[in-house]
């Protein structure tokens, strides 16, 4: 099955403006070509749901042709209408519909997922009475990933300006030279001795990197990125738990 790109859509319309683009039988969009029609405000509709023309009855006046049942949702692969939801697919935003294991879907799980374990690991630390500096950073934490999902599910851009008080700058800073800000050796590796609570931001470290890996197999496609903002976040979260793990060796946690 051809699938319609990006490019060949900004070639084919280069000289048009037409209200609705027709998806010719066999063919199907990629989601960068979609998203392409959708930034330009051009609707789409699979081939053969042109209007038709009214025909003329025996008698000669004119019969109009039955109107269609309008559609209720729309897939965002194939641009196929549906008026009920089928049950193998869920909502991406606005009517959009895409299977349930589509690379947004689960990169959404993954996110769910890791906001859950948050909660969970926080529960857990306060009631072992952990410093309340150290909670509150997980607050930070947990925020700017409900706010991935927010943006996401309604199709919004993403902007955040710091994260566990720090600037972007400043979260790679302490990121790459943890002795110069915590006295604390590069890529220290975990150890069941360095406690509970250390295991407990070690592993969420590694979920990010896990819904980082998500993102990267949802937004790429032919190694173009649909969602800097999202991968960027994600990137910068990763960095803000390697910077709590070294907070926590440095004792500020206490």
């Amino acid at each position: 099955m051809k699938v319609i790109t990006e490019a060949i859509l900004r070639d084919e319309l280069r000289n048009k403006e037409p209200e609705i683009y027709y998806i010719p039988e066999g063919k199907i969009l990629s989601p960068a070509g979609r998203e392409y029609l959708q930034q330009r405000k051009i609707k789409i509709a699979p081939k053969g749901a042109e209007p038709k023309q009214n025909e003329k009855s025996v008698s000669g006046s004119m019969k109009q042709t039955p109107e269609p049942l309008k559609p209720n949702y729309v897939d965002f692969e194939s641009g196929a209408y549906y008026i009920d939801k089928p049950e193998h697919m869920c909502q991406l935003y606005d009517n959009v519909l895409v299977v349930k294991n589509h690379a947004r879907i689960y990169f959404r799980g993954k996110l769910d997922s890791i906001q859950s374990q948050i909660v969970l690991d926080q529960a857990m630390l306060a009631e072992s009475g952990a410093a309340q500096n150290l909670l509150k950073d997980l607050d930070g934490i947990l925020s700017v990933l409900q706010e991935i999902m927010r943006c996401d599910v309604l199709n919004e851009g993403f902007y955040n300006d710091t994260i566990i008080g720090l600037s972007h700058k400043e979260l790679r800073d302490q990121s790459h030279n943890p002795m110069k800000y915590f006295k604390i050796k590069q890529m220290v590796l975990p150890s069941y001795q360095m406690g509970s609570r250390y295991a407990i931001l070690n592993r969420l470290r590694s979920s990010i990197r896990e819904v980082e890996v998500a993102a990267a197999m949802a937004f790429m496609e032919n190694r173009k990125c649909s969602r800097t903002d999202i991968i960027e976040a994600l990137n910068r979260l990763s960095s803000a738990l390697h910077i709590m793990m070294c907070r926590y060796l440095a004792g500020i946690y206490k």
